[in-house]
């Protein structure tokens, strides 16, 4: 048997010359002419085509793709309950997240319309849900009361104990308005530009670790927010430096004026979406379609407040005047435009990192792709059209997208419609829900953020697995709860980029040896099998080389390989001296014995530097090799590089790293064709370098 799985292995064997850089520029490889000059190449990007037209025409707008190939048999049904079932979920999200977005309800049921209905035809998933959420609607918010706070709109001549009555709410609520609205525009018009410029790869940054953590501080953010609507009590709303703890202190500080009304109401709500979300997520495969939790709970809320006079009788907040009806397009506040990029620029980059990887999840899922650019222009065309027709920006949201998916939907036909049924709300029927409680919308918010608290569990994972990961979600979390959203995201994304530097910086290093009849070479100092050749070292490193660890590279050679040319050096002049010294005194044959037969410094007479792991290296890095290969001459060890990929070495001809005394005949395209040579020269020092390789 063992000699029939012997006979059935794949056999590798080749036998050709040692090559170098030389021998393959002169004899093996010729590079391709490029007779195509810069005019032609821009004459031909920019040719129009009736082919170019169509597939631009179907890029920016993926539904002219699939819409006139629709299956209405096969899909149809499927996305109308999916359609019906989201908007269901949609509506009093929309409801509750404009209360985080710090503007009247109504606007969120205008942000629960438009953007989802321009999705339809710009956008390249087929499941996600596009329109309010959580994070997003916060960090709206939070800039809203910046701009636009309470101090602002004091009644001079207002009476009462209750704050609210101290506060021109329909002003400060207009101002505020007016800033979401700005800051929507904007973070739409960065995703377009983004998107144009195909940069969809701006995402990479915020790293799953990042956004998880920066997501549950954002829900930290959120409960926190809506404690006040839940207990019933007057507090100022907070934002930027230490908001959640100022927020936290003034709803405990108000603890005794609790609404025992408003806080039954909420709590039992709270209980009821709990259960029902626990129902939904155990039958799921049972059920055919979600139990709609939280229509119910704006229904039932909505007829008990409306029946018992909550608002009257027993001083219950409700969300109040939904006008009927779409308000006419108007342009935003162009003066507001100054201090709202910073905040535009970071809503922008978080609601598209929210939506392409859960766009691309879905996608994975079912068998299609996503394209990053497209859906940054679609969600930048969602927030900046809409913004004219007063919203505040969206992404997709994860709970919704779920409903969608789980229900059968299998297009954007199923957003559609339910973008439809807000509609038919806003258009005919939202004067019904004046009556509904805030502290039944707080309770909606909460329980939605239940799978965002799941994600602490993360910790103990990226404790067993990479350390560095759990210390991106740690910073991002605490720095986000502790200085706001905005700049929680600036230390978070800051942070990640310098563990990126520091692996560079610190990147593991190894001696190499062959593992004998593979053509392997691998770390002697873990793997048993391997073995160095005598007096030659293959140095490997695992990093690129440049500015900030060049140094460190060096110095790791020195130290991995125990050659320090310096040393050496060193010791050749004591040798030298002794040697002199022993020669001077004649009257001495033990000491002229003694400097004859000295040993050698070093018994290595070769390193090859093992680039195949670097993929670039800068004006800095060039000259400490350069600068490396010289020292270790002085000393008569040999510098080679191995495995240096063609783009490398397009770098070092551009950084002019070759001269008449250094040529590429140092450069070997593996390792063991480095190793045969070294070992060659060294028995035949006298032969010419290219002579070696034949």
């Amino acid at each position: 048997r063992e000699e029939k799985d012997e006979a059935s292995q794949l056999i590798y064997r080749i036998e050709r010359p040692v090559y170098n850089e030389t021998l393959i520029q002169t004899k093996l490889l010729k590079r391709k002419e490029d007779t195509t000059t810069n005019c032609q190449k821009l004459a031909e990007k920019f040719q129009c085509s009736s082919e170019k037209a169509k597939s631009a025409a179907l890029s920016f707008m993926p539904i002219l793709s699939w819409l006139p190939s629709y299956p209405v048999r096969k899909y149809l049904f499927s996305d109308v309950v999916s359609g019906l079932s989201t908007g269901v979920v949609q509506l009093p999200q929309g409801l509750a997240y404009a209360m985080l977005a710090a503007v009247p309800p109504v606007y969120g049921l205008y942000s629960s319309f438009y953007p989802v209905l321009l999705y339809t035809f710009f956008g390249t998933s087929r499941h996600i849900s596009v329109g309010t959420f959580a994070v997003i609607s916060l960090m709206i918010g939070g800039v809203a009361v910046r701009e636009a706070p309470d101090s602002m709109y004091m009644n001079i001549n207002a009476t009462g104990s209750n704050a609210s009555d101290a506060i021109n709410v329909e002003l400060r609520d207009k101002s505020r308005v007016q800033v979401a609205v700005m800051v929507t525009t904007l973070a739409g018009l960065i995703q377009i530009v983004l998107g144009l410029l195909r940069f969809g790869f701006v995402a990479i940054y915020l790293t799953e670790p990042l956004v998880r953590g920066f997501t549950t501080a954002a829900s930290m953010h959120v409960v926190i927010s809506q404690l006040k609507y839940l207990l019933g009590v007057e507090t100022q709303r907070y934002s930027g430096f230490l908001s959640a703890i100022y927020s936290v202190k003034a709803v405990l500080s108000r603890i005794t004026s609790t609404n025992i009304a408003t806080f039954l109401l909420g709590l039992g709500c709270i209980i009821f979406l709990y259960v029902i979300k626990v129902l939904n997520e155990r039958f799921k495969k049972k059920l055919p379609i979600p139990i709609p939790g939280e229509i119910i709970v704006v229904i039932v809320s909505t007829s008990i407040s409306y029946g018992l006079s909550l608002s009257k009788e027993y001083k219950v907040h409700v969300v109040g005047n939904i006008p009927t009806g779409l308000r006419p397009p108007a342009a935003p506040n162009i003066s507001l435009l100054p201090n709202l990029v910073t905040d535009s620029f970071a809503i922008a980059i978080v609601g598209f990192s929210m939506d392409v990887s859960l766009a691309k999840i879905f996608a994975l899922k079912h068998g299609y792709s996503v394209d990053g650019n497209q859906e940054l222009i679609a969600l930048g065309l969602c927030n900046f059209i809409s913004s004219f027709f007063q919203t505040f920006a969206v992404t997709c949201s994860m709970s919704r997208s779920l409903v969608q998916e789980s229900t059968g939907g299998k297009t954007q036909i199923a957003g559609l419609l339910a973008s439809l049924l807000v509609l038919v709300v806003v258009v005919a029927i939202g004067f019904v829900f004046e009556p509904l409680p805030q502290t039944a919308l707080a309770a909606i918010i909460m329980v939605n953020l239940i799978g965002m608290f799941k994600q602490f569990r993360d910790i103990p994972s990226l404790w067993r697995t990479s350390k560095i990961e759990l210390a991106i979600w740690v910073i991002a979390f605490i720095a986000s709860v502790l200085l706001g959203l905005d700049y929680g995201l600036l230390v978070a994304v800051t942070f990640a980029i310098l563990t990126v530097i520091y692996r560079t910086q610190s990147p593991k290093s190894s001696i190499l040896g062959h593992v004998a009849n593979t053509g392997l070479y691998c770390d002697v100092d873990e793997y048993e099998e391997a073995a160095e050749y005598e007096g030659i070292k293959i140095f490997h490193s695992n990093s690129s080389i440049y500015f900030a660890n060049s140094d460190l590279y060096v110095n790791s050679l020195k130290e991995k390989t125990g050659l320090n040319p310096e040393h050496l050096q060193a010791a050749r002049k004591a040798q030298k001296k002794q040697k002199e010294k022993a020669n001077s005194n004649q009257s001495s044959p033990l000491k002229i014995c003694e400097a004859v037969f000295l040993e050698p410094f070093s018994t290595v007479h070769s390193i090859i530097l093992d680039w195949t792991s670097a993929t670039f290296i800068d004006s800095v890095g060039a000259k400490a090799i350069r600068q490396v290969i010289k020292e270790y001459a002085t000393v008569d060890v040999r510098v080679v590089i191995a495995g240096c990929n063609r783009n490398l070495l397009a770098e070092l001809d551009t950084l002019k790293f070759f001269t008449k005394d250094l040529t590429t005949d140092i450069l070997f395209p593996t390792v063991h064709d480095a190793v045969l040579h070294c070992q060659h020269s060294n028995s035949h020092p006298s032969v010419a370098a290219v002579s070696d390789m034949t």
